[in-house]
């Protein structure tokens, strides 16, 4: 980028999670296509962030672009008050037909952080139309992350989840630690025993278990037992709390399972989803609930649900998921994400025997390197471009969630970058 570019970006736009004081400076992204950026100066970088895990299908995909110029002629956008349209009713569909039966109920928003908090304001007007007051507040797992909007924070770990700084301006929640158990193991008694307590304490004053299925994202890129799952879902039934599952980052093959949920079997009876809905072309999201909590809600006080975004259900977006959606229902999905799984193995679990690392662990298209000390994010924004790779570390963790539709020669060359980077950077 020209220097008066770069020197107003600099100062005067806000990058997510950056300092305006001290600022890391961006790269110039000119085009993208496939799995590769493009940057100003002709450096290519095969992108090993799938744009933050949305951009499944790559970038520039032809039957999504189709989709999206096909929309665009007939309407961009309409409000939804009132209103409908195909794009909005097809995709609806779809989400029903794919997501566990009991979902029947869709309510379409902007981003992941606000599907959240329209997941907790289910929940508690739930309990509102049903008379029962007290359940006021969330029971959520330590090492959680879900959003940046003010409700999805309060249910993000309180000193992990990058807003402590907040605690004291948040709605006070219940922190249970996360499962010691991990993927592939069976859960004791012993690993339930923290959940089981404060439900059976608090559970006149909880509305609902929030959790990220089986991958825990941005608060630490970890990998929990199924079987922790199924079980949390029966303590929410004995004690009559709901259910909210957080499939943002986890939905749409990405763990190995269409949703993380199918892992275990269950259906929760709240689910948000978002990120790769639109194959990374446009911010779109759903909540999900089922009969039970939708009739509950809406044969209450006020006879409606109370919330209403602008851009729900945009006609482009919609037209866009749809042609995202079926393109991945309609593959061979499950093949693929057991090659990027595999390769994923053989080239980063060895690097548990590193001196730097303190664990390397996959699990479907996801891998991930932990290191001992926090990597400098100033060294590895000036590396990347050298290694051909872009990356987004964050505190100690080193990962990568690709496209699916990347080759294993690009994949080597990520996975050899996320070495390159425990190595250098950290």
């Amino acid at each position: 980028m020209n220097r008066s570019a770069q020197a107003f970006d600099l100062h005067h736009i806000w990058h997510p999670y950056s300092s305006l004081s001290k600022p890391v400076p961006p790269l110039h992204v000119r085009s993208a296509k496939g799995v590769r950026l493009t940057l100003e100066d002709d450096t290519e970088l095969i992108d090993g962030m799938a744009s933050w895990w949305s951009a499944i299908h790559g970038y520039n995909h032809p039957v999504l672009n189709e989709a999206a110029k096909g929309q665009i002629d007939q309407m961009s956008h309409v409000m939804f008050g009132g209103l409908t349209h195909t794009p909005a009713i097809d995709l609806c569909r779809q989400l029903v037909a794919l997501t566990p039966a009991p979902l029947t109920k869709v309510f379409l928003s902007d981003s992941g952080s606000v599907a959240v908090d329209v997941a907790m304001k289910m929940a508690l007007q739930y309990w509102y139309s049903q008379g029962v007051k007290s359940k006021t507040q969330f029971v959520c797992l330590r090492g959680g992350y879900h959003g940046d909007t003010l409700g999805s924070m309060s249910v993000c770990d309180p000193d992990t989840g990058m807003h402590h700084l907040f605690n004291g301006m948040l709605a006070s929640q219940h922190f249970v630690e996360k499962p010691a158990c991990q993927f592939g193991e069976e859960a004791s008694d012993d690993d339930m025993a923290d959940l089981q307590r404060v439900l059976s304490i608090n559970h006149n004053s909880i509305a609902a278990l929030i959790l990220e299925p089986i991958v825990q994202g941005a608060g630490g890129m970890y990998f929990y037992s199924a079987d922790y799952l199924s079980r949390a879902r029966k303590l929410c039934d004995e004690y009559n709390v709901l259910l909210i599952v957080d499939e943002i980052a986890t939905g749409f093959a990405r763990s190995g399972e269409f949703f993380a949920c199918h892992h275990a079997a269950i259906c929760p009876d709240i689910m948000c989803i978002g990120k790769a809905m639109t194959g990374g072309y446009l911010s779109l999201a759903a909540t999900l609930t089922t009969d039970k909590v939708a009739s509950g809600i809406c044969e209450g006080e006020a006879g409606v649900f109370m919330h209403g975004p602008t851009f729900m259900a945009n006609p482009l977006a919609c037209s866009i998921a749809n042609a995202s959606i079926s393109l991945l229902a309609q593959s061979d999905w499950r093949s693929n994400i057991e090659r990027l799984s595999s390769r994923l193995q053989s080239n980063l679990l060895p690097a548990n025997d590193h001196t730097k690392v303190a664990n390397a662990r996959v699990l479907g298209a996801i891998g991930v390197v932990e290191t001992k000390n926090p990597v400098d994010m100033h060294k590895v924004q000036k590396l990347l471009p050298d290694l051909g790779v872009w990356l987004r570390p964050f505190g100690k963790l080193i990962y990568t969630m690709p496209p699916y539709i990347i080759t294993d020669t690009d994949l080597d060359t990520v996975c050899d970058a996320i070495k390159t980077v425990a190595e250098e950077c950290s």
